[in-house]
């Protein structure tokens, strides 16, 4: 018997695992590179165009060494007719049909369902079970009625307080899209699976937002991927966040329940809490997520020190630390675009523009614009200054500005 087991009969299990390989000195063969993290791919017709499925498909699936196959995703903007854009898109993952019926009760107790259907996908023979159902409803919240008696309620309150009460009681069901004229599609697969399983060449939209996944710390799971939604936020993310304890703290006492079990997920009720609850402007909260040094800081003129001092101290627990490039997207007031790297710029991030100045993007690599537009004119951004583009209004920001450039009047 070996030394440092009880008996015979525990070795003799032990020789039945299976023997992993295990390198010392040596580089493991075959190993020629590490992985930079997850891929991010995003893209805006700020005329309002239509930009078809197979475009954000193409340009995630080539950066095909950025992900496992634990996890991708989309969101599209712009994407229904007009008798159902202004109606809450609520999407929903289901492990079976009671947690389909426990959560259709649910919705129904709290408004009106004025749709609902499955939502078409295909078979993928590389794709492994199990297959979660997914099932769509349009909705119009109603705060007063009769077994949601609370304190008066935006809509938009009303549809969070939905979404996080489904995701944290009931089980095997989960929201993972709840806004106006958007919905994600995502699942635990490649980015060429998912997109093949929910047949993305079928939808159009103004605006898509895509990520494929090397998850690190967090398991890969159905509702785990990417993008991470609330109300009409969706957002991709490439990095890691290390003060995800200080952050969550915060989130969570503002009343923001945490139930994906993803770094990702608290920075998506950090955009809905700084800037639709707090009405900050985009590019202030993204100098709070990832604000500059204080000896930045004390070069720039006085108002602009002022509130940047203000802001870190205010928000000092949304700070993200750690090496991250965000995709935030959202659609109201208008459909808009929004890209940042963290204040170091750990992780790639690179911006394109359409040479007739129509389209926009925002990737990872180079190569994912180029896919399909390869006249296209790029640059890179300055660490943690956003990128925004929005339809209606074109480049907003080209995220090389001052942190405040734009915010004074």
């Amino acid at each position: 018997m070996k030394k440092g087991y009880d008996d015979e009969a525990e070795f003799d299990r032990r020789e039945d695992l299976p023997l992993l390989p295990s390198f010392g000195a040596q580089r493991p063969p075959g190993l020629q590179y590490m992985m930079g993290g997850c891929g991010i791919a995003g893209t805006i017709d700020v005329n309002g165009g239509k930009i078809p499925g197979s475009t954000i498909t193409s340009m995630l699936t080539t950066m095909r060494e950025r992900e496992n196959g634990l996890g991708a995703g989309y969101s599209a903007y712009g994407l229904f007719p007009k008798e159902y854009k202004d109606h809450y898109c609520m999407q929903f993952f289901f492990d079976d049909e009671d947690a389909r019926i426990a959560a259709e009760e649910y919705l129904k107790d709290r408004g009106e369902i004025v749709r609902e259907g499955s939502v078409p996908t295909k078979r993928v023979r590389s794709m492994r079970p199990p297959f979660p159902g997914v099932w769509r409803y349009f909705f119009d919240p109603q705060p007063r009625s009769k077994m949601f008696v609370m304190r008066d309620q935006t809509p938009d309150e009303c549809i969070v307080d939905i979404v996080l009460g489904i995701n944290g009681t009931i089980p095997g069901a989960m929201c993972v899209s709840s806004g106006k004229d958007m919905a994600v599609f995502k699942g635990n697969g490649y980015s060429y699976e998912i997109a093949e399983y929910y047949d993305l060449e079928r939808y159009q939209a103004s605006m898509w937002l895509s990520h494929s996944r090397f998850p690190t710390n967090s398991p890969g799971w159905w509702a785990g991927a990417h993008p991470i939604s609330l109300l009409d936020w969706s957002v991709c993310h490439n990095g890691e966040i290390t003060s995800y304890g200080v952050n969550r703290k915060l989130v969570e006492m503002n009343g923001y329940r945490l139930s994906l079990l993803t770094d990702t997920e608290v920075v998506t009720y950090l955009w809905d809490l700084l800037v639709r609850r707090h009405n900050l402007p985009p590019q202030v909260a993204a100098f709070a997520l990832a604000p500059q040094y204080y000896s930045q800081i004390e070069r720039m003129d006085e108002r602009s020190r002022k509130l940047a001092e203000q802001i870190r101290m205010t928000y000092k627990e949304a700070f993200l630390n750690g090496p991250f490039s965000i995709l935030v997207g959202r659609s109201r007031p208008d459909i808009s675009m929004i890209a940042m790297a963290d204040r170091k710029k750990l992780r790639p991030l690179l911006f394109g523009r359409s040479m007739d100045g129509s389209r926009y993007y925002a990737v990872s690599e180079e190569s994912a614009v180029r896919v399909v537009e390869e006249q296209a004119i790029t640059w890179v951004g300055n660490p943690g200054s956003p990128m925004i583009a929005q339809v209606g209004k074109g480049l907003m920001r080209k995220g090389t500005e001052a942190p405040f450039e734009g915010v004074f009047r």
